[in-house]
């Protein structure tokens, strides 16, 4: 299934092209308008983007599990693994570009979204120490490291930053770094 964004592509909507197809396992970047996506970018030297997710297919409806802090869905609610549509995602609330990404064997796409969808079920909190080591968290890159990995097709060429991020030294896959990856092929750039 296929899902193209349904609102206008213009600051006041969401950013993602509305001729722009998604597919389920396709890895979804945003370069963010929070002060955590400024660190992250910052950290990176200035990276593209902030902020990755992977797409799902819920019960024939496209959306993206990521990982994320500071988006609350309601008042109280904890940082965590989220599902949300792609306007939500894209919104030029917090979104100010983004890419798709495709991984090259579809097969091994759709057993890593149902690997996303599993980890979202099981209520998953938000990594804020970024320890790749320590699996009962997740921070959004290593959402993706980690469902490929699990499904058996770990990423080749995905390099770790060494980076000061809000005073915290940190050894990790950036999304940055996921761009390293010859595994997928670039969709879209908006």
């Amino acid at each position: 299934m296929t899902v193209g964004c349904t609102g206008q592509s213009d600051k006041k909507g969401c950013i993602l092209p509305k001729d722009c197809q998604l597919k389920t396992g396709d890895i979804v970047f945003r370069k963010g308008c929070g002060v955590t996506s400024h660190a992250v970018v910052m950290a990176e030297g200035n990276g593209d983007y902030s902020h990755v997710g992977i797409v799902v297919d819920s019960a024939g409806t496209m959306m993206i599990v990521h990982a994320v802090p500071d988006e609350p869905d309601f008042e109280g609610d904890v940082d965590r693994v989220k599902m949300d549509t792609p306007e939500r995602f894209f919104s030029a609330v917090n979104a100010l570009k983004g890419e798709v990404r495709r991984y090259k064997d579809p097969s091994v796409a759709h057993r890593v979204a149902a690997k996303a969808i599993e980890v979202y079920r099981r209520h998953t909190l938000f990594d804020h120490d970024y320890d790749e080591s320590d699996t009962t968290k997740l921070f959004c890159t290593e959402l993706v490291t980690f469902a490929f990995d699990r499904v058996g097709c770990p990423l080749k060429d995905v390099p770790r930053s060494n980076l000061n991020l809000l005073g915290m030294h940190l050894h990790c896959a950036l999304p940055s770094d996921l761009l390293e990856s010859k595994d997928f092929q670039t969709v879209r750039v908006f």
